[in-house]
Protein backbone atom coordinates (compact mmCIF):
# COMPACT_ATOMS: atom_id res chain seq x y z
CA UNK A 1 0.00 0.00 0.00
CA UNK A 2 1.93 3.52 -1.82
CA UNK A 3 0.66 6.34 0.36
CA UNK A 4 0.35 9.21 -1.97
CA UNK A 5 1.29 12.13 -0.21
CA UNK A 6 -1.08 14.95 0.61
CA UNK A 7 -0.86 18.90 0.29
CA UNK A 8 1.49 20.04 3.20
CA UNK A 9 3.71 16.94 2.92
CA UNK A 10 7.79 16.73 2.18
CA UNK A 11 8.72 13.83 1.16
CA UNK A 12 12.84 14.07 1.85
CA UNK A 13 13.04 10.15 1.25
CA UNK A 14 12.23 7.04 0.71
CA UNK A 15 13.18 3.72 1.29
CA UNK A 16 13.08 1.40 -2.24
CA UNK A 17 14.56 -1.46 -1.00
CA UNK A 18 12.51 -1.74 2.05
CA UNK A 19 9.48 -3.03 0.09
CA UNK A 20 11.70 -5.53 -1.94
CA UNK A 21 13.45 -6.83 0.94
CA UNK A 22 10.29 -7.03 3.08
CA UNK A 23 6.83 -8.14 3.25
CA UNK A 24 5.15 -4.74 5.08
CA UNK A 25 2.26 -6.04 7.33
CA UNK A 26 1.24 -2.82 8.79
CA UNK A 27 2.33 1.37 8.43
CA UNK A 28 2.69 2.97 11.28
CA UNK A 29 3.73 7.34 11.71
CA UNK A 30 5.99 8.95 14.11
CA UNK A 31 7.51 11.69 14.86
CA UNK A 32 11.08 12.09 15.44
CA UNK A 33 13.05 13.85 18.30
CA UNK A 34 16.03 15.66 15.99
CA UNK A 35 18.38 18.04 16.84
CA UNK A 36 18.36 21.47 14.87
CA UNK A 37 21.40 20.90 12.26
CA UNK A 38 20.06 17.20 11.83
CA UNK A 39 16.40 19.24 10.65
CA UNK A 40 18.47 21.55 8.98
CA UNK A 41 20.23 19.02 6.91
CA UNK A 42 16.74 17.18 5.71
CA UNK A 43 15.58 20.67 4.72
CA UNK A 44 18.23 20.26 2.05
CA UNK A 45 17.24 16.69 1.56
CA UNK A 46 19.99 14.80 2.36
CA UNK A 47 19.18 11.15 4.30
CA UNK A 48 19.75 7.54 3.60
CA UNK A 49 17.19 5.05 5.12
CA UNK A 50 18.61 1.75 3.42
CA UNK A 51 20.77 0.19 6.33
CA UNK A 52 18.28 1.96 9.16
CA UNK A 53 15.77 -0.24 11.40
CA UNK A 54 13.43 0.55 14.65
CA UNK A 55 13.98 -0.97 17.68
CA UNK A 56 11.74 -0.98 21.06
CA UNK A 57 14.08 -1.01 24.48
CA UNK A 58 12.67 -0.06 27.80
CA UNK A 59 8.98 0.93 26.70
CA UNK A 60 10.87 3.78 24.06
CA UNK A 61 11.35 3.21 20.33
CA UNK A 62 14.83 4.10 18.66
CA UNK A 63 15.74 4.56 15.25
CA UNK A 64 19.13 2.92 14.38
CA UNK A 65 21.15 3.55 11.53
CA UNK A 66 19.83 6.11 9.44
CA UNK A 67 22.51 8.13 8.02
CA UNK A 68 21.67 11.99 8.04
CA UNK A 69 24.86 13.88 6.86
CA UNK A 70 26.39 16.82 8.78
CA UNK A 71 25.24 20.07 7.90
CA UNK A 72 27.37 21.74 5.58
CA UNK A 73 27.07 25.17 7.21
CA UNK A 74 27.07 24.21 10.73
CA UNK A 75 29.64 24.92 13.13
CA UNK A 76 31.23 22.19 15.77
CA UNK A 77 27.81 21.59 17.17
CA UNK A 78 26.92 19.51 14.54
CA UNK A 79 25.95 16.34 14.97
CA UNK A 80 26.88 12.66 14.83
CA UNK A 81 25.83 11.60 11.18
CA UNK A 82 24.15 7.85 12.07
CA UNK A 83 23.39 8.69 15.78
CA UNK A 84 20.64 6.62 17.19
CA UNK A 85 17.60 8.76 17.21
CA UNK A 86 14.19 8.65 19.33
CA UNK A 87 10.88 8.07 18.03
CA UNK A 88 8.13 9.67 19.21
CA UNK A 89 4.72 7.19 19.06
CA UNK A 90 2.25 7.02 22.02
CA UNK A 91 2.04 3.81 24.28
CA UNK A 92 -0.70 2.17 22.86
CA UNK A 93 1.59 2.29 19.74
CA UNK A 94 4.58 1.43 21.52
CA UNK A 95 2.58 -1.68 23.28
CA UNK A 96 1.54 -3.06 19.96
CA UNK A 97 4.56 -2.91 17.69
CA UNK A 98 6.82 -4.13 21.22
CA UNK A 99 4.52 -7.21 21.03
CA UNK A 100 4.76 -7.87 17.03
CA UNK A 101 8.07 -7.69 16.88
CA UNK A 102 8.94 -10.27 20.11
CA UNK A 103 6.09 -12.63 19.24
CA UNK A 104 6.45 -13.09 15.59
CA UNK A 105 9.72 -11.76 15.12
CA UNK A 106 8.74 -8.82 12.50
CA UNK A 107 11.50 -6.02 11.77
CA UNK A 108 10.34 -2.68 11.98
CA UNK A 109 11.73 -0.53 8.89
CA UNK A 110 11.62 2.93 7.63
CA UNK A 111 9.42 3.34 5.08
CA UNK A 112 10.03 6.98 3.99
CA UNK A 113 11.00 10.16 5.89
CA UNK A 114 8.60 13.29 5.74
CA UNK A 115 7.70 16.93 6.59
CA UNK A 116 4.46 17.33 7.57
CA UNK A 117 4.27 21.07 8.23
CA UNK A 118 6.81 21.58 10.11
CA UNK A 119 7.28 18.46 12.02
CA UNK A 120 9.73 15.73 10.47
CA UNK A 121 7.73 12.60 10.52
CA UNK A 122 8.96 8.66 9.48
CA UNK A 123 6.63 6.30 8.28
CA UNK A 124 7.73 2.62 9.47
CA UNK A 125 6.70 -0.96 8.44
CA UNK A 126 6.37 -4.01 10.33
CA UNK A 127 7.93 -5.91 7.74
CA UNK A 128 8.76 -9.87 7.72
CA UNK A 129 11.75 -10.27 5.72
CA UNK A 130 11.38 -12.29 2.32
CA UNK A 131 12.90 -15.27 1.28
CA UNK A 132 15.25 -15.53 -1.82
CA UNK A 133 12.72 -16.75 -4.13
CA UNK A 134 10.05 -14.20 -3.20
CA UNK A 135 12.29 -12.03 -4.55
CA UNK A 136 12.78 -13.87 -7.64
CA UNK A 137 8.47 -13.40 -8.02
CA UNK A 138 8.93 -9.72 -6.90
CA UNK A 139 11.11 -8.87 -10.14
CA UNK A 140 9.01 -11.41 -12.27
CA UNK A 141 5.57 -9.83 -11.71
CA UNK A 142 7.08 -6.33 -11.95
CA UNK A 143 9.15 -7.33 -15.34
CA UNK A 144 6.06 -8.73 -16.86
CA UNK A 145 3.71 -5.24 -15.30
CA UNK A 146 6.50 -3.30 -17.10
CA UNK A 147 5.91 -5.76 -20.61
CA UNK A 148 2.27 -4.60 -20.24
CA UNK A 149 2.45 -1.09 -20.02
CA UNK A 150 4.91 -1.26 -23.13
CA UNK A 151 2.75 -3.16 -25.06
CA UNK A 152 -0.62 -1.10 -24.03
CA UNK A 153 1.53 2.14 -24.78
CA UNK A 154 1.88 0.51 -28.20
CA UNK A 155 -1.37 0.16 -29.41
CA UNK A 156 -2.13 2.99 -29.27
Amino acid sequence: MVEVPTAGVKVVTTNRQARFRFEILETVEAGLALLGTEVKSLRAGKCNLKEGFARIDGGEAWLIGVHIPEYTEGNRFNHDPIRTRKLLLSKKQLRHLSEETQQQGLTLVPLRLYFKGRVAKIELGLGRGKKLYDKREAILKRDTERRLRQAMFRRR
